[in-house]
């Protein structure tokens, strides 16, 4: 993670996180229109990289710590950092796609977990638990609040409906670098760590299990998987800390509207009470 400091940020700042943010939203979109049995993810990644660089911007992972794609696509029981390449979308996947975009000098950041044809009803329920808990941690994220109420919130959440909370992979600050300072884990204790202020920039991004909290890294370096080969569900959003409270930047809008658009993609994620 970049620096050692939180980087406030000025409305104008602001505004150009949410505009790359919004890109984002809209490439994921762009995504979800070809997402379908028989598709590969290095065919996905390539729609997403033409999409943000047809608009003036260039996609924050590919070349971050070397990493050689657009898109983090992971399948099933791969939690994040899934690479494109040769595998093939099957009916009753679930698929976790994360995006970045860089223009005018700053980063958005969200992810999207897709489901695809028929999916069972377990995992149809881990899916609106995670997109659930991300909106309940952002509920959260006022000035005079600390990062651990948005932690504590995604945890007791997730955790009541059983399911594991990934400990080892956190939410991060953003702006003109990826990942910035505070980190922001999806588990910890209300009132603990740095105090929200206005002008921070965050992503929250919930990584939930369906079973164990537990992971494994893949020998490509990149892909981490569940200890017990179960499902796994990631939604992120890109916010903003203001005095009239918390501001999300990126959007699901582009991405539900492309979702009810696709015949394949059976089942929108609704968030729960």
């Amino acid at each position: 993670m970049s620096g050692g400091t939180i980087v406030y940020k000025t409305a104008e700042e602001i505004e150009y996180i949410r505009n790359s943010s919004l890109l984002v939203g809209k490439t994921l979109a762009e995504v979800a229109k070809n997402l379908k049995p028989g598709v590969t993810t290095s065919s996905l990644d390539a729609i997403a990289e033409k999409f943000i660089r047809d608009h003036g911007a260039t996609p924050s992972f590919k070349g971050y710590h070397g990493f050689k794609h657009t898109l983090c696509i992971s399948v099933n029981e791969e939690v994040v950092h899934g690479m494109p390449g040769a595998r093939v979308i099957k009916e009753g996947d679930v698929v976790s796609v994360d995006c970045g975009a860089f223009m005018n000098g700053y980063h958005g950041d969200s992810a999207y977990t897709f489901p695809v044809g028929e999916v069972n009803e377990d995992t149809l329920q881990l899916l609106r638990v995670t997109k659930t808990s991300l909106l309940k941690g952002i509920e959260q994220a006022k000035v005079g609040n600390r990062i651990g109420d948005i932690s504590a919130t995604i945890q007791s959440y997730a955790e009541k409906n059983g399911y594991g909370v990934v400990r080892e992979l956190v939410g991060h600050g953003i702006g003109k670098q990826l990942h910035e300072k505070p980190e922001v884990a999806n588990y910890g204790k209300r009132g603990s760590g740095p105090q929200l202020k206005a002008g921070m920039t965050i992503a929250i991004e919930p990584m939930i299990n369906r079973g164990t909290r537990s992971i494994i890294q893949l020998k490509d370096g990149w892909t981490i998987i569940t200890g017990d080969r179960k499902p796994s569900a990631h939604f992120e959003h890109t916010i903003a800390i203001t005095e009239a409270g918390p501001d999300i930047l990126s959007t699901f809008s582009y991405i539900e509207l492309a979702i009810e658009e696709n015949s394949y993609i059976t089942e929108k994620i609704e968030t729960l009470a």
